[in-house]
């Protein structure tokens, strides 16, 4: 499979880590790039919070020079303020390789604003997005969209096409629709369609969550690369298997008990080093129970874990599980 190549960023591989606000944070990032991931995706940043200066939003935008390439996620329904942004906040860093616009997150608080998928209904406006930003910069600039707002008004295609004529130099397409956040299953045929009708690099997404489903979604859509979302959490391994499989070695990694509960303590280690304590503990408590899904007594586990307050309780609780468990940690 040939690699991804989007505008002049050549990526190792054609293995994409989705953006997730509160998951592809710096932390995560980095463990994620870790198991081989060719490309990874900043939390989606507010334009409007970096126009009005929102300290909040600078956390966000912290990159590891170890993870690039990175592309930075911003959503907003203002071509003036987003190009704005581009200029005077993204520009002259150079450790942000790609631009992404933010056409697909299905959350009510983000589509009230007309930001997200609700751009899905406005074609024309985010034609224009593309447009300005394009025009304020020299970075590759790609859209996440989805299959359309509703059943009723699918039009991924349409609006890739309006997007590459913008000047899009990549298009990732999830194959649900706004209306069904994340139910039911992804279509795949819209991949494959958007992927007959435009030139530039289509990326698809939705439903991987083996290895075997990236190799299904590319061999039924022709896509150029996948993106991988929930299937991450709390299995960054999967990175690793889908690069596998990609290449023709079917020899996966299977990570054991022991594997996973050291998980969990690098992650919280590298958080605590990012944020402090007390707030990286109480992030890792949704980590923690995605690393622990289907693990035994993983409820129990998680109902200490979610009382705790600092790492070395956290660790405790790790180390007496892999005792009890016959491991040693």
């Amino acid at each position: 499979m040939k690699k991804l190549k989007i505008g002049n960023i050549q990526l190792n591989n054609n293995v994409v880590l989705a953006p997730m606000a509160g998951v592809t944070d710096i932390t995560y990032r980095t463990i994620c790039k870790e198991m081989g991931a060719g490309l990874v995706y900043t939390e989606m940043v507010s334009a409007k919070g970096l126009y009005y200066k929102d300290t909040k939003t600078e956390q966000l935008m912290k990159i590891n020079e170890k993870n690039r390439p990175v592309s930075l996620q911003i959503f907003g329904s203002d071509p003036y303020i987003m190009s704005y942004v581009v200029e005077k906040y993204i520009n002259d860093r150079d450790d942000i390789d790609i631009i992404d616009i933010n056409m697909g997150c299905p959350a009510p608080k983000i589509v009230k604003n007309n930001d997200g998928c609700s751009l899905m209904k406005n074609p024309s406006l985010a034609g224009e997005i593309v447009y300005e930003i394009k025009k304020a910069t020299k970075k590759p600039v790609t859209a996440k969209i989805r299959a359309g707002w509703s059943k009723d008004t699918i039009n991924a295609v349409e609006f890739a096409k309006i997007l590459e004529s913008n000047g899009l130099d990549m298009v990732a397409v999830h194959g649900r629709t706004r209306e069904q956040f994340y139910t039911g299953e992804a279509d795949y045929n819209i991949i494959k369609e958007v992927k007959k009708n435009v030139k530039i690099p289509v990326v698809g997404n939705g439903d991987i969550y083996k290895p075997q489903d990236a190799l299904k979604m590319i061999e039924e859509t022709n896509c150029d690369g996948v993106m991988i979302g929930r299937g991450i959490l709390g299995n960054p391994w999967l990175i690793m298997n889908t690069v596998k499989i990609l290449n023709n070695d079917t020899d996966f990694y299977e990570p054991t008990i022991k594997d996973r509960i050291n998980m969990i303590k690098r992650h919280a280690s590298m958080l605590i080093e990012e944020l402090n304590e007390k707030i990286a503990i109480l992030e890792m408590r949704k980590f923690a129970a995605w690393y622990m899904k289907g693990m035994k007594n993983s409820s129990q586990i998680r109902n200490y874990i979610n009382k705790i307050t600092t790492a070395a309780e956290l660790f405790s609780i790790l180390d007496e599980y892999l005792e009890e468990n016959g491991e040693v940690s």
